[in-house]
């Protein structure tokens, strides 16, 4: 079983074949970050420091645009890592050691032991699936997902922020059951798309659960930030309602 630990908003630690996958690195202090039309409120700080993490081989980044995916602490960190996985135009705008990945796109990293790991790209889409791709990502911008695969090792998936069971069907398609998923949750609204969900809600994700045949789900992305309307409780409910307790890592 791969050790994955939470520090807050959507930043986990996943090792993995050898390896050390930080998700989405988020570690300011709370605050206000400004946004088109409002501003985004963090209310607590990460339970680590970036100082405190240890050796980290791969960052996997959703998407670079939303300060609750990617703040200034987090950016810095990433020129200390030797390769941050993420979205096409977000390796663009963040130069370094960022590669690109289009959805089904792989990459392969070297494991301690001479293997592979090979990370896969897989679509997100951050608002309503009513609106369909090209229009939710004008106003959201481009967002991917990962699965971790090897040989020897059941596979991982980050969700990153995604609001549509649709795409969780394809990936089910393609990689489940999916033994462990760590799920972006917390119902975020802000505004935009006549206020509707932005990532999934505790319901969403207990559906989620269920179509990727996941054993273990990890849920990040639901606390730490003001425009979450959900928050753990709610999605341990969500998923008891759903007879999935069990399947929940708490803490």
């Amino acid at each position: 079983m791969s050790d994955i630990r939470v520090f807050g908003g959507p930043t986990a630690l996943i090792e993995f074949g050898g390896l050390r996958f930080l998700t989405d690195p988020t570690f300011d202090a709370p605050g206000d970050y400004p946004i088109p039309g409002g501003r985004l409120t963090k209310t607590a700080p990460s339970s680590v420091a970036p100082a405190d993490l240890g050796r980290v081989d791969a960052v996997l980044l959703s998407h670079d645009e939303h300060p609750d995916n990617l703040d200034r602490s987090g950016r810095a960190l990433l020129a200390d890592v030797p390769v941050t996985l993420t979205t096409t135009g977000g390796a663009g705008r963040l130069g370094g050691t960022a590669r690109g990945l289009s959805p089904w796109e792989s990459a392969e990293l070297r494991r301690p032991d001479g293997g592979t790991v090979t990370v896969t790209a897989t679509p997100a889409l951050h608002g309503p699936e009513a609106l369909g791709k090209q229009a939710v990502e004008a106003v959201s911008g481009e967002v991917i997902g990962f699965v971790l695969t090897a040989p020897d090792l059941p596979a991982v998936h980050v969700t990153g922020d995604n609001a549509s069971l649709a795409v969780v069907k394809e990936i089910a398609e393609r990689f489940g059951p999916v033994d462990t998923v760590v799920m972006f949750a917390g119902a975020p609204r802000i505004g935009i798309f006549d206020n509707a969900l932005l990532v999934h809600d505790g319901a969403q994700a207990a559906e989620a659960a269920q179509i990727l045949g996941a054993r273990r789900v990890v849920p990040v992305h639901c606390d730490s930030w003001g425009h979450f309307t959900e928050g753990r409780d709610e999605l341990i409910a969500a998923f008891t309602d759903a007879g999935l307790a069990d399947r929940l890592q708490q803490g």
